[in-house]
Parts: C-alpha cells; sequence; structure tokens
C-alpha cells in the first residue's frame, strides 16, 4: 500500500504538537521533515531540535530530508535527535561514502534526493547502496510549488533500474502532490508520496480524508 509522508514544512508551527498528533491518528506512516540552511536552497527551516522534539510527541517514522551543504558534519546531530530516515542530495556533498555509512551504521536509513537538474545517470550508481530514492518534482527551497511533470520519467527509470538489478530501495515523491498528481506518481512507480499544502491547508477534520485520498 502507498505510504504518506505529511511534510511539516506547511503545517502551522503554532501548533505543531497538535498538527503532528492529528496526522499520527489519520494514518500517515512517516513524518517528512525539510532542513534547508540558506546555503544548498535559499530558504531557512528546521534543524535537529524539531526532529527532537516530534520524536517525543510520535512514533511514526521521521523522514528527514537534508537540504543542506556540507551534509557530513551534520548527520550525528539528526541521528542523535532520533531520524528513522535520512536523506542527502548527493551533488551537496562528495562524501557520498562516509555518510552513507555514518547513517546505517547507527541503525537508521540512508537516502539520496534528487534535484530536477540532475540526471538519473550521474546517481544510479548510489543505487544499490541505499534504502529510499526521493524524486524531487519541484525545485526544492519552498513549499507550495506546482508539480513537475517532466519528472515523472526519472520516476520510471528508476522504478525500473530497481526491478532490473532486484534492489530493495523504496521511492518517494516530494514535490506538488495532490489527488491528481499522486495519481500519476503511482502509475510511474511510487511507493511513498510527500504532501504538505495539500493537507495542512485545509481544516483538520479533513486530514484523514486528504490522506486517504492520495493512496
Amino acid at each position: 500500500m502507498t505510504k504518506i509522508a505529511p511534510s511539516i514544512l506547511a503545517a502551522d508551527l503554532l501548533k505543531i504538537k497538535k498538527e503532528v498528533k492529528m496526522i499520527d491518528a489519520c494514518g500517515a506512516e512517516y513524518i517528512h521533515i525539510d532542513v534547508m540552511d540558506g546555503h544548498y536552497v535559499p530558504n531557512i527551516t528546521f534543524g535537529p531540535n524539531i526532529v527532537k522534539s516530534l520524536r517525543s510527541v510520535t512514533n511514526k517514522i521521521l523522514d528527514v530530508h537534508l537540504m543542506i551543504k556540507p551534509v557530513l558534519n551534520y548527520i550525528d546531530s539528526f541521528l542523535n535527535a532520533g531520524a528513522n530516515i535520512i536523506s542527502f542530495h548527493p551533488e551537496a556533498d562528495q562524501n557520498h561514502q562516509k555518510i552513507i555509512e555514518k547513517i546505517r551504521n547507527s541503525n537508521c536509513k540512508p537516502g539520496i534526493a534528487i534535484h530536477p537538474n540532475v540526471k538519473f545517470q550521474d546517481i544510479k550508481h548510489l543505487l544499490n547502496k541505499i534504502d529510499l530514492v526521493i524524486v524531487m518534482t519541484v525545485v526544492p527551497g519552498f513549499g507550495g510549488q506546482k508539480f513537475m511533470d517532466s519528472e515523472l520519467s526519472k520516476i520510471k527509470d528508476i522504478f525500473e533500474y530497481r526491478k532490473e538489478n532486484s534492489l530493495n530501495f523504496e521511492i518517494e515523491v516530494d514535490g506538488g502532490i495532490n489527488d491528481l498528481t499522486a495519481k500519476k506518481c503511482l502509475n510511474y512507480g511510487a511507493d511513498i508520496l510527500v504532501a504538505g499544502t495539500y493537507i495542512f491547508s485545509k481544516k483538520e477534520e479533513k486530514y484523514k480524508h486528504l490522506i486517504d485520498s492520495l493512496r
């Protein structure tokens, strides 16, 4: 079954604890946390402290997406905060093997995230080393952007490569996800969908319906 990862970037941060408990109760499998440093992307969001705080209020999988540069020096902070999955952009730090090993050796799942400007061929060599691939269907940095249909072929390429090579990583799609774009992603091979604005811009009583509409 499709897994849903609501992105707290779009949540009401003044009541983040309540928001997380609501989506937790509504059946979302993951909590997606976008970490931006104002350097790799032109925006600043969360750090390890928010991960630690969320860990204290939910048992759901904390799916941490690092949009930072460099990466290696900050991995320990997010591991210690309680992340279950940590994904990074390979072009942001060339220490790929060290980053992946550090994450995996701490009983956390390593992942990579693919910027729309990065070609499938450029990250293919990492796919046998990781547990998650995030295909970005918007340019990373801000929530609420329009879905890029041009990235559907990348989802398909990754799905086919996984099948051909008998690999076990999951494919997550992040950016512009709603009930219509979700269907496109699932048809091309996505396993996990990140949704922020689509869920959190509506009233709380609609969260369960919105989450279910993405499956």
